[in-house]
């Protein structure tokens, strides 16, 4: 922090693929502002769809009522996911806190209280918030945090552990372990998920609406979630809205008379915030009408040349792809940090220099770009990074 140049990076104004800075620089947003901007920035049909409905109806709670943008877009969310039921929050470790919640009462509902651990993923992360960082596995994240934090058990691929009495849930991220530095997991590790005893939280929130080349990554593992997890992308990165999505299974059991107080006890103010909800609907709009998805896979198959090169540079480690979340690990021994804090947020700030955003995992450059991004922009991407790492 006592680091930090504000200067150095101030966004003003973003258009498409670039954002520009308080010194008038143009930069490619290669990390989509975090996992987060699909279609670019200040697309024409989502800034008419919020000013629209900012005009009509800015805001209207969803404890104790409802509004029609969020009920369309829970019946869009529905369709997608296959799954029946939509609760809303403003971000993704909000969404996952409502998951883990909603796994624990679900079970004491059904008569089974001694429900209560939580399997992950090994070198998971789902956020920083209190339970979150429970069953997130990385250390920097959580370590300082051990007084307020539960106890969750890495996943060791064997039957015996999901089928524990005690557990209430496994939570994954499919494919793509984004904070551990675009980790890529082996299809193997979810062959045990399919059929289980417990319950199954996938998080999606940074692999979801495209990312991976499919809408949600489970759909390629072909796993069916009793609860998902959405966030990042769902109003094409314009703003804050995330959504815990739930099967009939589930739904049903906090169904009862008001006195039995089976009903979820859980809310957010800004939830289903109609503006947000309209968003996302101009962003489902978008991935139909400019066949977004289509569009994703022919940019992965066109960097994928770029980023093998890069994957024979003597100063990278490995490279890791899966749709357009890519990451190149740098070998940072050879690489003099200088004035930098790492050998990779050297590499990072010569990359803006030459313009282009983005920001290191410990010694992984992430290049996570818009959907909207053209071929022309990837490769220069990597034609820059591999510049740098000559020189």
């Amino acid at each position: 922090m006592a680091q930090f140049d504000a200067t150095r990076r101030t966004f003003v104004r973003g258009a498409g693929t670039m954002l520009v800075d308080s010194r008038g620089r143009r930069t490619f947003d290669a990390v989509s502002s975090i996992w987060t901007t699909i279609h670019g920035h200040g697309h024409p049909a989502i800034v008419e769809r919020i000013a629209r409905q900012a005009e009509r109806l800015d805001h209207a709670t969803l404890l104790g009522a409802t509004n029609d943008v969020a009920e369309e877009l829970a019946a869009r969310l529905a369709v997608l996911s296959g799954l029946g039921h939509v609760f809303f929050s403003s971000d993704g470790a909000s969404a996952i806190e409502v998951a883990l919640k909603m796994a624990v009462q679900y079970w004491q509902n059904v008569g089974q209280p001694q429900r209560t651990r939580f399997i992950r993923l090994v070198d998971s992360y789902h956020g920083d918030t209190v339970a979150a960082m429970s069953v997130s596995d990385i250390a920097i994240f959580k370590a300082r945090f051990g007084a307020l934090t539960f106890t969750s058990l890495p996943y060791g691929e064997t039957r015996a552990e999901l089928d524990a009495p005690d557990v209430a849930a496994i939570i994954i991220e499919p494919t793509v372990q984004a904070a551990a530095g675009m980790r890529i997991v082996s299809d193997d590790v979810y062959a045990g998920f399919a059929s289980r005893s417990t319950l199954l939280i996938v998080d999606e929130i940074a692999t979801g609406f495209g990312r991976t080349g499919t809408m949600f990554a489970c759909e390629r593992l072909g796993l069916m979630p009793d609860i998902l997890c959405l966030g990042k992308g769902l109003t094409g990165g314009t703003l804050a809205l995330s959504a815990t999505l739930a099967t009939d299974r589930i739904y049903d059991a906090f169904l009862g008379e008001h006195a039995e107080l089976r009903h979820f006890f859980h809310g957010h103010s800004y939830a289903g915030n109609p503006i947000a909800c309209a968003a996302a609907l101009a962003s489902l709009d978008l991935f139909e009408r400019e066949s977004t998805l289509a569009r994703t896979g022919e940019r992965a198959r066109e960097l994928a040349p770029a980023l093998a090169k890069l994957g024979e540079h003597p100063r990278v480690r490995m490279v890791r792809q899966a749709g357009l979340m890519c990451g190149i690990e740098l070998d940072a021994t050879g690489i003099d940090a200088r004035e930098a804090l790492t050998p990779a947020w050297r590499v990072a700030e010569e990359l803006y220099d030459r313009g282009f955003f983005t920001r290191p995992i410990g010694d992984v450059i992430q290049l996570v770009p818009p959907l909207s991004s053209t071929r022309a922009e990837l490769n220069a991407f990597c034609s820059a990074l591999g510049e740098i790492l000559d020189a």
